[in-house]
């Protein structure tokens, strides 16, 4: 029989549901509770998959996004998750067809650029995309932190106080809203994700209960910033071992991201703090007497990005200085390929298609991991991933695109 690629309706949920487990190596009779869960979430005419002799071999999803760019603003996004294909069906071209297939219709729907956060680092470069933010965790000795235990509490006159579930659903989305309009990589978080983070509708592989969470509030009584975490209890010999893991830690001032870290290597029992994904330039390690207790235990990519309207994305962040840039960027697919000419400064940018020669030749997943400020165009020369194609373009490009901090995305999807 032929394999059939197409969209996934309510009456197909379940099998589809099986499909993408059995892609994520997951027990492929998966439960009621799972089912509903993504029931709740997927949009029909945007989750597809590949179906053979009765079983769901292939899937994809996308969905709406929302993604902060350098300055600030906030463009629509594609948001692609749930990619499997069966071992079964490798190597026929099943996911290039549903990629192909949804990037067009992100195209057509006005969306700036595709999101995904890459399970491999090999998978998705031919499609376009590039990765544009990094991730690292790092893991703290507390006993050889050097820490001032006369600074286990805010020094500012705010206070941390322990929030319930509740609670954190009420405070949340409002303050992730506010972190996010001042970090570049960030994501907006829908309903459904505040629903299964509180445990309002489990997720059916996060177990909620076991989380602690507490909030941040400065002198004036603002909330400015919350962290969850896990608390491995762990004795050896009448001694505590305890490891305490955050999945997540947001604030939006540095007082308040230094609040939060003091509390959490102040707790009792606590020998070892494992941080979650933060930021790769993060200042975790510097608010530590030795910063040397701070080890990096992963360091990755994160989220990758797919431009598909080069001249939007351009026009839509900020730049620290005046200059212009002639830019060929190259697209098999293309969506986003052409000339451009960007005309930036502090005051704005404008960016159009031009018949001036180029200054800067790069394919476009190249282009994907400048646009956010992280990568260096003159590394990316380095490696051959970009031509120079006037003295100096590299300089340009690195001054009007690269940033002092680097963006970060917390969030998986």
């Amino acid at each position: 029989m032929t394999v059939e690629l197409r969209t996934v309706g309510d009456a197909d949920l379940p099998g589809w549901v099986r499909g993408l487990a059995t892609g994520f190596l997951r027990p492929p009779e998966v439960t009621k509770e799972e089912i509903e869960f993504r029931r709740g979430a997927y949009d029909p005419d945007r989750t597809q998959g590949a179906y053979d002799n009765g079983r769901w071999v292939a899937t994809f999803r996308s969905f709406a996004q929302e993604l902060t760019v350098v300055g600030g603003a906030r463009v629509p996004a594609d948001a692609v998750t749930s990619v499997t294909v069966s071992p079964t069906h490798r190597r026929r071209g099943l996911l290039s067809r549903m990629m192909a297939q949804d990037l067009r219709a992100a195209k057509e729907r006005g969306d700036a650029l595709a999101t995904l956060v890459a399970a491999e680092y090999p998978i998705y470069g031919r499609f376009g995309f590039g990765p544009a933010t990094w991730c690292t965790e790092w893991h703290v000795d507390v006993a050889r932190a050097a820490l001032d235990p006369r600074h286990a509490s805010p020094d500012d006159g705010g206070r941390v106080d322990f929030a319930d579930h509740d609670e954190a659903g009420e405070l949340g989305p409002a303050l992730h809203d506010r972190f996010r309009a001042g970090q570049p990589g960030a994501i907006d978080l829908p309903a459904s994700w505040w629903q299964a983070d509180t445990g309002a509708v489990p997720h059916p592989h996060v177990p909620v209960k076991e989380r602690f969470r507490a909030v941040y509030r400065s002198a004036s009584g603002a909330v400015e910033g919350m962290v969850t975490y896990r608390v491995d209890d762990v004795w050896e010999h009448k001694l505590p071992q305890c490891t305490l893991t955050v999945d997540r830690l947001t604030g939006t001032t540095p007082a308040a991201e230094r609040a939060l870290w003091r509390f959490l290597y102040s707790i009792d029992w606590v020998l070892h703090v494992r941080t979650g994904l933060r930021g790769p330039d993060d200042l975790l390690p510097y608010h530590l007497g030795d910063p040397r207790a701070a080890r990096i235990v992963r360091h990755s990519d994160f989220l990758w990005v797919r431009p598909l309207d080069v001249p939007r994305l351009l026009e839509a962040r900020t730049y620290p200085a005046d200059g212009s840039l002639v830019l060929e960027i190259r697209d098999e697919a293309e969506l986003a390929g052409g000339r451009y000419l960007l005309e930036a400064g502090p005051q704005g940018a404008t960016c159009t298609r031009t018949d001036r020669s180029a200054e800067l030749t790069l394919d476009v997943g190249a282009f994907a991991s400048l646009y956010l400020g992280d990568e260096s165009a003159v590394r990316l020369a380095a490696l051959g991933r970009a031509d120079e194609e006037r003295p100096g373009a590299l300089a340009t490009a690195d001054l009007l695109l690269h940033t002092a901090r680097r963006p970060w995305c917390p969030d998986v999807f």
